[in-house]
């Protein structure tokens, strides 16, 4: 007799174009958001490499994403009670025997306090049959003179909402993107989001991986402990937040989305870290005319949106 189902799962196919064509509907449509663009279909190379850090080595193989929890579990007050996720049990759930896992999450609060996790790791079963875990898993934090203090937590959790992108790092094509000099309102990932939103309407094309903000600096957010009262209204949750500006390069795992219908997902949701102590969730760069981005992203096949709150996210932090 089969277990019982930990959470609620929805699963969605997804369109998924070929990167060729990707590539020559951004190399077209990115060029109202940034002066110089090139997109381009490659082999993967190794994401274990600088300047990217992945604990997995490609974005290839049977790709998913998948929207877990949600913002209704942290505002207007914090659902601590509910238990931990699992990335490699979400991973199994998915059908994964062996997985890169890659995104951004809500920390595990009862190791960690508040932080923005970034998670970043490979499971696999090795030639005994025990689990292994490749962890480049790193948190954003305040410290007690308000700076940031990145941090690598040996763990494989998370609280309340996480937005992760899941494959089997094996060899296989990916999508090269380089964007530099922005010269419209919308972050990296919004003018991606939007380009596709443009070619493809309410067929949704979700697209995960890591991009590097090789120049300039941008503006993060570090969640502080949580709120002694609620936060009801995108003010509260601006006037409780700390943000920062950062200094390149700085390295970021993302999942977006080009459409939402039904499952109240969050559309993009991207947090970051570099080899210098600076990390955050990201929000845009602050220096158009200076900023280089390059990203490795792969295409979703397949959305899995698990344990969504019974509540609608009324704005996203």
């Amino acid at each position: 007799m089969e277990a019982p189902q930990k959470y609620s799962v929805v699963t969605r196919q997804l369109l998924a174009p070929s990167l060729e064509e990707l590539s020559s509907v951004l190399n077209e449509g990115l060029k109202k958001h940034f002066t110089e663009v090139d997109v381009q279909v490659i082999d993967c190379p190794d994401l274990r490499n600088a300047p990217y850090h992945l604990a997995g080595e490609t974005l290839c193989g049977n790709a998913k994403v998948a929207d877990v929890g949600g913002v209704p579990y942290l505002i207007p007050t914090p659902h601590l009670n509910k238990p931990a996720y699992s990335l490699i049990e979400i991973g199994h759930l998915m059908g994964f025997k062996q997985a890169s896992i890659v995104g951004a999450s809500f920390s595990p609060h009862a190791i960690c306090g508040n932080c923005e996790l970034i998670p970043n790791l490979y499971y696999y079963t090795d030639d005994s049959g025990q689990l292994r875990v490749e962890n480049e898993t790193h948190g954003a934090k305040i410290g007690a003179s308000g700076e940031c203090v990145l941090f690598k937590p040996n763990v494989t959790e998370f609280n309340l909402l996480g937005n992760l992108f899941v494959c089997d790092a094996k060899p296989g094509k990916v999508l090269k993107i380089k964007a530099s000099k922005r010269i419209a309102g919308d972050n990296f990932t919004t003018s991606i989001r939007n380009t596709l939103r443009e070619k493809y309407g309410t067929n949704r094309v979700s697209v995960g991986g890591v991009f590097v903000i090789k120049q300039g600096a941008a503006k993060l957010h570090i969640m502080p402990e949580l709120s002694k009262t609620p936060l009801n209204t995108p003010e509260d949750v601006n006037n409780w937040l700390k943000f920062y500006e950062m200094k390149a390069p700085l390295i970021c795992l993302t999942v977006f989305h080009s459409y939402d219908d039904d499952l109240d997902l969050r559309v993009e949701h991207t947090h970051c870290f570099s080899t210098h102590g600076a990390g955050g969730h990201y929000h845009e760069d602050t220096t158009p005319d200076d900023v280089e981005y390059e990203a490795i992203f792969n295409v979703a096949e397949q959305l899995y949106r698990i344990d969504a709150p019974p509540m609608v996210q009324k704005f996203h932090i």
